[in-house]
Formats: structure tokens, C-alpha cells, sequence
């Protein structure tokens, strides 16, 4: 049986949030504010006492993001692990969406109760490979992070991400442009289900929104279908290509390189971030 419940999270504010200067940083930690926002976080997430799996992004925000909010939590409970998952991380190439190297973060977060063993070197390459930001490669990293979650046994989950991302990983478009890059807030949470009512849905383990934590953010506005999804991802990825968040869709060539997407300077059109 798949987890009961995923609730996603979208991570705290980062320094790269205050400043357009600060996208040249790499991988930022969390402002003041981002802390402050973790401790909110940890009194209004609903049952957090009975999360038994937390997973997160290896980018240090949601690392810490993670730790912050579920203190608590992960003291009460001394043999649960956050669990870095690579495939979490955020879309971009800039350097404040590109990974430290494992030995670094090793050593960041030696005695921390993190989970480094689904990590590789080379987690952060985000020039070529399976983390490039093309748009096909994140997607098809949402649907392994899903289907990793589905297959696991604990029965509340909490996942630990970004704002582009999880637009792929819920394949829901909705008020994308909300915030720049994502209809996300920092420390933003929403609680899904794992659809399992077609062998289609199963397979691509597909997430839905709960009804009450739709009704928390939404009230009764009536659910986008499937074709208007469509239709907002591909504006979505329209808008975030010509900004630079991801790549276009191109062929991978037979040395692993994408020559088409490297030919567009990186990091030429700034991320800013609300």
C-alpha cells in the first residue's frame, strides 16, 4: 500500500530570496526570516507527530528546512532520518539551484540526522545528465520521486522541496506565475493522496490534493480539469524557458551533452524569487 498521506513543502527563505545579487550565491542557506518561518511551520503543519518519513531536496534550504521544522519531531522520534533524495532538487542551473558536493555536505551536516545514502557524486550536475534542466528531465525526476514515495510503507510523509519543482512533482499548474517560478510561497504546505483509481494513475503514481487542504487554500473554487492543466503546463514552460529556469526540449546527443540548451548562456536571464 502506498503512504496514506504526502504533505509537500515548499522550502523556508533563502538568501538568494532578498536579493538578485544573491542568485550568484551557491546553494544559500535560509535568512532569519526563513528560520522563523520553520518554527511557524512546525506549529501549524496538521498531525506533524505522526510523520514517519521525511524526505527533502539536498539543497541546503530544504536540508535545513527540514531540520528546523521537525526538531521537535526528530528528537521525540531519535531513529528517524531525513532522507535526501536527489531527484528533489529545484529545476535551474543558476547557482543558488545547484547542490554543495556531498563531501561538503558530509561534513555540513555530520551528527545531523540526515540520511545521505541515496546520494552519488555528482548529485549536482547540473550541465548535463538527468538534473539538466530540461523540461522532459524533470519530469520524468518528479514521477521517479513519486513512485519512490508510493512504494515506500510509512503512512505520512513529508517532503521538503521547491516551488518550480513541484509544479512537475504535483502536475499541477495552477497560479504558476503567482510567485516568480512558482505558485508556491516559502514554507507553503498542501497535503495529497496518491491516486490509485486506474492502473494509469498507479503506474505514473499521480498525486491529488485533499479536499480539506484544497478548501484551506482554495475555498469551493472548482478544480482545474485535465485538459486546462495541459494547457497551463505548456504556458508555464513557455514563460520559464524564455527566463532561463528551464531548458528546452532537445534531444540528447550521443555524448550526453544537450547543444542546443548550452548554447543559451547560463544563468543569463536573472531568477528572482518572492
Amino acid at each position: 500500500m502506498a503512504p496514506t498521506h504526502l504533505h509537500l513543502i515548499r522550502h523556508a527563505q533563502g538568501f538568494h530570496n532578498i536579493s538578485t545579487a544573491n542568485h550568484a550565491l551557491r546553494d544559500p542557506l535560509l535568512t532569519p526570516l526563513g528560520e522563523s518561518q520553520c518554527h511557524t511551520l512546525s506549529t501549524t503543519l496538521p498531525s506533524i507527530s505522526t510523520i514517519d518519513l521525511i524526505v527533502a531536496s539536498p539543497i541546503k534550504r530544504a536540508l535545513y528546512t527540514a531540520l528546523l521544522t521537525f526538531r521537535a519531531h526528530l528528537t521525540a522520534n531519535p531513529t528517524l532520518r531525513i532522507i535526501a533524495l536527489p531527484d528533489l532538487q529545484e529545476t535551474s542551473n543558476l547557482p543558488c539551484d545547484t547542490g554543495s558536493d556531498l563531501a561538503e555536505l558530509q561534513r555540513e551536516f555530520a551528527n545531523m540526522p540526515i540520511d545521505f545514502s541515496h546520494m552519488t557524486p555528482g548529485w549536482n550536475n547540473k550541465t548535463t545528465g538527468p538534473y539538466a534542466p530540461v523540461a522532459r528531465h524533470v519530469m520524468a525526476r518528479a514521477r521517479r520521486s513519486r513512485r519512490w514515495i508510493a512504494a515506500r510503507e510509512e503512512k505520512e510523509v513529508a517532503v521538503v522541496t521547491h516551488g518550480g519543482f513541484l509544479h512537475y512533482f504535483t502536475e499541477d499548474w495552477s497560479d504558476h506565475a503567482k510567485f516568480t517560478g512558482t505558485g508556491w510561497a516559502n514554507t507553503e504546505f498542501r497535503s495529497y493522496t496518491f491516486d490509485m483509481s486506474t492502473p494509469q494513475n498507479v503506474e505514473n503514481a499521480t498525486v491529488v490534493e485533499t479536499p480539506e487542504s484544497r478548501l484551506r487554500r482554495k475555498g469551493h473554487e472548482i478544480s482545474l480539469t485535465e485538459a486546462e492543466q495541459v494547457n497551463l503546463m505548456e504556458t508555464a514552460q513557455r514563460t520559464w524557458e524564455e527566463a532561463g529556469y528551464i531548458m528546452p526540449f532537445v534531444e540528447q546527443a550521443e555524448d550526453g551533452y544537450f547543444a542546443e540548451a548550452e548554447a543559451k548562456p547560463r544563468g543569463a536571464v536573472v531568477k528572482v524569487e518572492t
